[in-house]
């Protein structure tokens, strides 16, 4: 859960990955993965669809116990409001969920009013919705 990552486990996040256009999404759910390695697309097992991963930096170490690499994977499930709009969250967000707007390496992001289905907030429409550090128009997936 979001609010359960701590900066440092994220502290040797690289970039951000966007599988698609977030910027219409009001929220994405994200999680800590263990992962075989520190970059490309890794395999998704839940419902729903990956919307993104962290790349982690060339020198990450990986955990001595399992040899394993924390990185992060963004996700939505079939209820989610980008499906369905009336829905179970057609107010408020799933604990996990933040506002991708908030997110960038390193960031673990957090919910604004948007991701909990008010309205936009004025310092976002300002800023635009594209999340911080993420290459216009959108990054490319590293193979």
């Amino acid at each position: 859960m979001s609010a359960l990552i701590d900066g440092d486990e994220i502290s040797e996040e690289d970039t951000l990955v966007w599988l698609e256009d977030v910027s219409p999404l009001d929220y994405v759910r994200q999680s800590l993965d263990r992962l075989p390695n520190r970059r490309g697309k890794p395999a998704y097992h839940r419902d729903g669809r990956m919307v993104g991963y962290a790349v982690l930096r060339p020198g990450a170490r990986a955990s001595r116990s399992s040899g394993t690499f924390r990185r992060r994977v963004f996700w939505l499930l079939p209820h989610d409001r980008d499906t369905d709009p009336k829905g179970l969250y057609a107010t408020g967000a799933p604990a996990e969920a933040v506002d991708p707007a908030t997110l960038a390496p390193r960031a673990k992001g957090h919910k604004t009013e948007r991701s909990e289905g008010g309205p936009l907030s004025s310092a976002t429409r300002q800023r635009g919705t594209a999340p911080p550090g993420c290459p216009g128009p959108w990054s490319v997936p590293h193979q």
